[in-house]
């Protein structure tokens, strides 16, 4: 690998000891080498287990990976390059990627505003405005 643990978001990162790795032969491009290699990636953690995530983004990637987990798993493929080292580190950022997604802080509430009465009255006025400029155009007037 690259070496650098892969950031989730600030101090937490992917630890590599609760990582599941599995290999298979990819389908598309790669001539003679391609029924050799085992390049396809799979990426496998497990979310529902894991100590490396404070309590609160878990619970929070939990609720909203639900539809993706399989027995509190997760799984990430990849196997666009030829290259199973490439296919690894795709992987790895599309896994880090999806948890920072994941278990990122549900946005502020927006706040309602008021419109100010000014601005409401200036477009009542331009409506009237654009109103009187299209009835003079009925032609019933014209000679």
């Amino acid at each position: 690998m690259s070496g650098s643990p892969h950031v989730i978001r600030g101090s937490v990162s992917l630890p590599e000891a609760e990582l599941m790795w599995r290999f298979s032969r990819s389908s598309g491009p790669g001539g003679q080498h391609v029924n050799t290699s085992d390049s396809q990636v799979e990426l496998r953690f497990d979310l529902g287990r894991t100590e490396a995530l404070p309590e609160v983004w878990k619970e929070r990637a939990l609720e909203r990976l639900g539809n993706r987990l399989v027995g509190g798993v997760v799984s990430v493929r990849s196997s666009e390059h030829r290259s199973q080292w490439r296919n690894r580190e795709t992987a790895l950022v599309r896994m880090a990627s999806l948890l920072a997604e994941a278990t990122a802080p549900p946005p502020r509430p927006r706040r309602a505003t008021k419109i100010p009465r000014g601005i409401n009255e200036r477009r009542l006025r331009q409506k009237k405005q654009r109103a009187q400029t299209k009835r003079g155009r009925n032609g019933q007037d014209w000679a």
